[in-house]
């Protein structure tokens, strides 16, 4: 390393341009930074000085960046974040902020948990979650674009050097439109589902080969079901469903996290009919008391509950019977019950 060419950056000059570059423009940065803004404005243009090249463009309000300014932005934040590191190091505590990738799901579940924990136990320390497809979030944490991650075990990690600690699994269920025959039954096996056309969670048009939880229960089962569509979007999949487009499989969490009107959650009776979901960390990197410690508050979050847990248990309709055409016989309450 050539130390001689990074003295003449200035600590204070990168913090005034990523607060820039964070809150929309001078003013507010200045305030984020509890500096003035001709102070704020003289660091930034100090190091475009150094560097030789426009960072920000202050032709339009507000001030934009230009393409050099955004291929500066990352390399600037992760210096700040390095340093934030060191300053943790130095005296133990744990503060900073910790960046957490995440599934939809699982964040809608687990982040607002998160916070509101490390509020009690770690007031210093910020979780800012990036929400992103389960398939890219390893990528991310690898390249340093978070530092934690939770996301499935399934699709198969790929990149090295990233570990896991489990968290919870959460069962596979059935999605069934609120008028289906199956949908008051107390489960279904995964069988049932594979005679009718299914809503699957994927991407359409997929031929890499990875595999979600939903492809290896049928493959395990034997089954090899109809696919009429694949959604990577959990309200996606309920509204495709509630219009009768098919049967729905997927993960539990996501789908109490979306809006079931029209549509009935039936679980899957098969075993290994499940998700599991972990917390995902770089093994190869130095470590930060701030992630450390918000790794071990998401891990001691509990579990999702379902929503049939406190619910009893009912038995499936006939299957030869509609429900909305053939009600229910009415039973009168002053004589002895039928048959």
């Amino acid at each position: 390393m050539d130390l001689t060419r990074v003295h003449p950056y200035r600590t204070d000059w990168i913090a005034s341009f990523v607060a820039v570059a964070r809150h929309g423009g001078f003013s507010a940065a200045a305030k984020a930074l509890y500096r003035s803004q001709p102070r704020v404005s003289s660091h930034v243009a100090e190091l475009e000085h150094q560097l030789g090249v426009r960072l920000l463009d202050r032709s339009v309000q507000p001030a934009r960046l230009t393409p050099e300014g955004r291929g500066l932005l990352p390399h600037a934040e992760e210096i700040l974040r390095r340093l934030n590191v060191l300053a943790d190091v130095a005296d133990g505590t744990a503060h900073g902020e910790v960046r957490l990738g995440a599934h939809p799901s699982a964040a809608g579940y687990l982040y607002p948990l998160a916070v509101r924990a490390l509020r009690t136990v770690h007031p210093h320390v910020r979780l800012v979650l990036r929400e992103g497809p389960s398939v890219g979030l390893d990528a991310d944490l690898a390249d340093g674009s978070v530092d934690l991650a939770v996301r499935p075990l399934l699709p198969l990690a790929t990149t090295e050097g990233i570990t896991h600690r489990l968290l919870w699994r959460e069962p596979l269920v059935a999605v069934f439109r609120a008028d289906h025959p199956l949908a008051r039954a107390r489960s279904v096996s995964l069988a049932q589902t594979a005679e009718l056309p299914l809503v699957a969670i994927g991407e359409n048009g997929e031929a890499d080969g990875r595999q979600y939880e939903t492809d290896l229960a049928f493959a395990d089962a034997g089954l090899t079901p109809v696919v009429a569509a694949r959604t990577s979007q959990p309200q996606t999949l309920v509204s495709l469903v509630r219009h009768g487009l098919g049967v729905g499989v997927t993960n539990c969490l996501a789908m109490t996290t979306a809006n079931l009107e029209g549509v009935s959650l039936v679980p899957l009776d098969d075993p290994r009919c499940e998700r599991a979901v972990a917390v995902w960390w770089r093994s190869d990197g130095a470590g930060s008391p701030a992630v450390e410690a918000t790794r071990e508050v998401i891990g001691s979050v509990p579990a999702p509950r379902w929503p049939w847990a406190d619910r009893t248990a009912r038995p499936a309709p006939h299957p030869e019977r509609n429900p909305e055409r053939d009600p229910e016989p009415t039973r009168t309450t002053d004589g002895p019950a039928g048959p």
